[in-house]
């Protein structure tokens, strides 16, 4: 079927594309976190969602709003750095969302939620053959990423949707206690806006708009003010769900401490929950509900690495790519849930602050005169400060004297200490571009500014 360059999508397709995207983003951690953080966040629940949806719907949703105005992936995103420095924030980005971290956190904890409910303490070797099969499947719909739309947007995320929306009326409906009165949190924003570094989502905003651009090719739509807009709409759609999810799951800690006092992290709580409401009906739905939402991340996080390795490193093609990085996904997966985490969270303190300082320079990147100096200049310091509050977090005991330096900085206990030097660099970089324009212009054109 052949489209012209001028085609419309229909309402549906839109809806398509938004339900696309929208599974993308939901994935593994954004159903066990929430949960964990409704419950320690007890009568401070709001502040804590709120700090939970700025990183983890407030940051995508601009990360897949400058997707759409650059008109591309990672490498429109990272266009004004020095090439050797974009390679490198390309390498550790991809593979932090794709084969190290997040692509294999999809598989374990699809198994933890979805499978291993039912097998009690005889898993034995359940997680190693479990992931074998989840990852061929994803790798299979990876293979294909013309048909995402068709496979993801109009019949995996339907039957998503239904089964979220089940356990969402019966959270609000039924709840299994009331919102303990007491909070255990010292900060509820910041420790939500922290909390929402977990789900990685705003990393993938930096890789899943080529997703979701590609996506709308295949559809068609080549004309670059319909693609803008279109990819925009989607990722309304995906924030409205997201948010919806979110503040549900919050909601569900509130109110679990009753059935799951004792609870470790998100999956403890949430089969709980669900088996106390629901009994052995809900858990089935909620392990269909994981596992949907664990598999489609997969293929997005596979998809896109496949598409970024095979253009850095030509050496392999696309489905190569996918290849490799399905297999790496696999092995990491069978080291199990927390250990990767605890290798997870420094990595994270490392990336995040880079990734936000860039999305939102490329949303105001048109406003600059030179946008290589104002990026230099910004994402220098953050970069430093952020790996700097990785490197403790990890535990490494030679970056001791640089964190006690930096550890001086406004926020920085709340390892939030880059946004000073970011907001610092930035003003550095700017300011002559300002002062040239200011310069160049006359008084009537100054007065219009």
């Amino acid at each position: 079927m052949s489209f012209s360059s001028s085609t419309r999508l229909k309402k549906s397709d839109v809806m398509a594309v938004g339900l696309m995207t929208f599974a993308l983003f939901l994935g593994a951690g954004n159903m066990i976190f929430p949960p964990v953080l409704g419950q320690e966040a007890g009568s401070a629940l709001v502040p804590a969602l709120l700090g939970f949806l700025l990183t983890g719907v407030g940051l995508p949703l601009l990360g897949v709003v400058a997707a759409a105005r650059l008109g591309g992936g990672l490498d429109r995103f990272t266009q004004d750095l020095p090439k050797g420095a974009a390679v490198a924030a390309g390498l550790i980005l991809y593979l932090a969302i794709g084969p190290l971290f997040a692509a294999p956190r999809t598989g374990i904890v699809a198994f933890e939620m979805g499978i291993a409910p039912f097998l009690g303490d005889s898993s034995g070797m359940g997680l190693t053959f479990f992931s074998m099969g989840f990852f061929a499947v994803a790798m299979l719909l990876s293979l294909n990423p013309g048909k995402l739309i068709d496979f993801i947007g109009k019949l995996i995320t339907p039957m998503l949707v239904v089964v979220l929306a089940a356990i969402a009326v019966g959270v609000f409906m039924f709840p299994q206690g009331e919102i303990d009165p007491a909070t255990h949190m010292v900060n509820p924003l910041v420790r939500g806006f922290k909390e929402g570094y977990q789900t990685m989502d705003t990393l993938g905003a930096l890789v899943f708009g080529i997703v979701i651009i590609s996506s709308l090719k295949q559809r068609g739509v080549t004309e670059k003010a319909q693609i803008t807009r279109y990819t925009i709409q989607a990722g309304l759609i995906a924030a409205l769900g997201l948010s919806a999810v979110y503040m549900t799951l919050g909601y569900l800690g509130a109110t679990s401490y009753a059935v799951a006092p004792n609870a470790t992290n998100g999956a403890e709580i949430l089969t709980a929950y669900v088996s106390a409401s629901f009994g052995k009906i809900g858990l089935v739905a909620l392990a269909a509900s994981i596992m949907l939402a664990c598999l489609t991340t997969a293929v997005g996080l596979l998809t896109a690495c496949g598409e970024y390795f095979s253009k850095v490193l030509p050496f392999a093609g696309y489905r190569t790519w996918v290849v490799l990085s399905t297999l790496v996904s696999t092995l990491i997966a069978n080291v199990g849930l927390n250990e990767l985490l605890s290798l997870t969270i420094p990595a994270l303190l490392a990336i995040y602050p880079v990734a936000i300082a860039l999305i939102l320079l490329c949303l105001a990147r048109d406003k600059f005169a030179n946008p290589t100096r104002v990026f230099s200049y910004t994402l220098i310091p953050v970069a430093v400060v952020g790996l700097t509050d990785g490197l403790v977090a990890g535990n490494v005991e030679a970056i001791t004297p640089m964190a006690e330096l930096f550890g001086q900085l406004p926020l920085a206990a709340h390892d939030l200490g880059w946004i000073l030097p970011g907001i610092v660099g930035f003003i550095a970089g700017a300011a002559p571009g300002w002062m040239q324009k200011k310069a160049s212009c006359s008084p009537a054109e100054i007065a219009n500014t």
